[in-house]
């Protein structure tokens, strides 16, 4: 019989991949050697990261550096650690064998694992920047002219503050949380008119800036805000305009940018293991381990999940974000890096905000930026004056409400911001929402009392979360 003309073939035969499509998935190497590259790579990054970008002096990057080796991605479930790398570096870096050099003349810190050797520089405007294995920069990180708060204006708005003295019963507070929280930087509290109260520990400062982490992504999705504000993109329920995601038949374009900026996108990669199994993977922390093209690799993320139906929190999909964000810019033959600061943080003052660059040059989009307390707060103030700031509308009417708001079940996790509604900080409102970052850095945005809690801490360090609860709703009470 022969078959009709109308009838579809493709599962009788192996399709062929057009032009343009995703031909090269990336594999993620979870070899031991590769994991002890990306151990000495991540070292070298947070030295680079406290004594280049922080400021912080060499016997104070000692004390707050923990040595963290590089896990295999997970899948779905919870992540479970292999100690065993991990007690071979906490052994041999005690015997000496892991040694850490810092160079402040060209801000380089490099650690160096036996015979493996992993480098990162930091450069102004352009954080610090994972080199690995690789002794020079894949671009040219040239001078950035950056646009300084106002210091006619008062605080958080501009750069002027009035120092007034603590409430004592929040003084008190202050005093309980600063006591189990080691590694922390400092607290701010702010209204949108002034900052209302700020602390500092021993080893922060009103000027100095300090990492972010995951909350860089609340920027990423303030500026996908922008550009949908501004007319170049027309909405984030539209198929995500990934660079490398062109074919209109792929699998890829059933992702939109809303579910990537709610984790929903499935976005996963195959993980080949020393013992020859393949497994998929979601990555959390290579973007910050492997010295690469961080836009490029997330775009050759495999499809692991139907997109939207499953909530894994992954940093490639901010950065597939972050392509679309450079692609948008440069088509308007605009220049990538100043103007990815110009669409948002500029705009707002945040002068000592600055992201991590990879080592092409993309500004990586998922986390790794850097500001002081005073600069998180103004991301703060904007959402709680709805997106407008100095008079100016930057953000589209009613973006407030969907960056803030958990729209699917089973998660807390709105869009790049976390939500309060399963009751994580128990004395806050239920509309509580926060940016935060993977050791404890938040944005607190209190709609309901017109507050901004900022607070920053040190990468591996714990804080007392108990404590902070009861500190930010002693504000409430002092403050509303």
């Amino acid at each position: 019989m022969t078959q009709p003309a109308w009838m579809e073939t493709i599962f009788d035969r192996t399709p062929t991949l057009p032009v343009g499509g995703l031909v090269d998935p990336v594999v993620h190497d979870a070899s031991p050697s590769a994991r002890r590259q990306r151990t000495v790579n991540f070292a070298a990054k947070r030295y680079a990261d406290m004594m280049f970008v922080s400021g912080l002096d060499r016997a104070t990057a000692d004390r707050h550096f923990r040595l963290r080796v590089a896990q295999p991605p997970s899948g779905l479930r919870a992540h479970v650690p292999d100690p065993v790398l991990q007690a071979e570096a906490d052994h041999d870096f005690a015997a000496g064998r892991i040694v850490i050099e810092a160079d402040p003349a060209d801000r380089r810190a490099t650690v160096r694992w036996d015979d493996t050797v992993g480098r990162a520089v930091a450069r102004p405007g352009y954080g610090s920047i994972l080199l690995g294995p690789h002794a020079a920069l894949a671009f040219d990180p040239k001078a950035l002219s950056r646009h300084r708060p106002d210091a006619d204006l008062p605080g958080p708005r501009g750069g002027g503050v009035d120092a007034r003295p603590e409430p004592s019963t929040l003084a008190g507070a202050l005093d309980v949380f600063f006591a189990g929280s080691p590694g922390v930087y400092g607290v701010l509290v702010a209204s949108p008119d002034r900052v209302l109260v700020e602390r500092y520990s021993a080893f922060g400062s009103p000027d100095r800036a300090t990492p972010s982490w995951s909350m860089t992504k609340a920027i990423t999705c303030t500026v996908m805000g922008r550009l949908i504000h501004e007319g170049w993109l027309r909405s984030m329920h539209d198929p995500a305009p990934a660079p490398l995601w062109s074919d209109p038949c792929g699998i890829h374009r059933l992702i939109t940018p809303d579910h990537l900026v709610r984790m929903r996108s499935g976005l996963g990669f195959p993980v080949r293991h020393e013992d020859g199994r393949t497994t998929i993977g979601f990555e959390n922390s290579a973007v910050y381990q492997d010295a690469g093209d961080a836009f490029l690799a997330a775009q050759r993320s495999l499809v692991a999940t139907v997109p939207g139906s499953v909530f894994r929190y992954v940093n490639s999909g901010m950065n597939v974000l972050g392509a679309i964000i450079r692609d948008q810019i440069e088509r308007r033959n605009l220049p990538y890096h100043q103007t990815a600061y110009g669409l948002l943080v500029d705009r707002l003052g945040m002068g000592s905000y600055q992201h991590s660059a990879d080592l092409t040059g993309n500004l990586i989009a998922s986390g790794a930026g850097y500001a002081t307390l005073r600069d998180y707060a103004k991301l703060g103030v904007l959402y709680l004056n709805d997106g407008v700031w100095n008079g100016e509308r930057l953000l589209p009417e009613g973006w407030v409400d969907y960056a803030l708001t958990a729209t699917h079940t089973g998660t807390s996790y709105a869009a790049c911001f976390r939500s309060n509604i399963q009751g994580a900080f128990p004395d806050l409102p239920p509309d509580t929402a926060w940016a935060s970052g993977a050791s404890d850095q938040k944005i607190f945005i209190l709609r309901r009392h017109r507050l901004t809690v900022a607070v920053s801490n040190e990468t591996d360090h714990a804080m007392d979360m108990a404590a902070l609860n009861r500190l930010i709703a002693t504000a409430i009470g002092c403050y509303t």
